[in-house]
């Protein structure tokens, strides 16, 4: 196996892990072909490398539906995963191996009752 060079990569708390700074995941978006994955607490400590396509992967496990809001016609589509606590990942339904957007349940809840 052979050893990534993390030095440039740019860590970002993961949307998934809790605000109170207990268990954090950090990930880093910017390395071609992996996602660097490492506990917070430890930053000097050691990063599980995951092939992009894996980590596409399990971040689309959760259940994407299309939303009732969107088209009918396969035009301006959005989907949104259910069964995932507290949060609620969002998006284009064009772009499935795309990013999502990790929005609260609290505020999504908010937006959809303002819709």
């Amino acid at each position: 196996m052979t050893p990534y060079d993390l030095s440039a990569a740019q860590w970002r708390k993961s949307s998934y892990s809790g605000g109170s700074n207990g268990d954090c995941v950090e990930v880093a978006d910017n390395m071609p072909g992996v996602v660097p994955v490492r506990d917070s607490k430890v930053p000097g400590g050691p990063a599980l490398v995951v092939p992009a396509a894996s980590w596409s992967s399990f971040i689309a496990a959760g259940a994407w539906r299309k939303s009732s809001h969107s088209g009918g016609e396969n035009g301006d589509c959005v989907e949104v995963a259910d069964g995932v606590p507290g949060v609620v990942p969002v998006r284009d339904s064009k772009v499935p191996g795309g990013p999502a957007l990790v929005v609260p349940a609290a505020s999504w809840s908010s937006f959809i009752e303002t819709l």
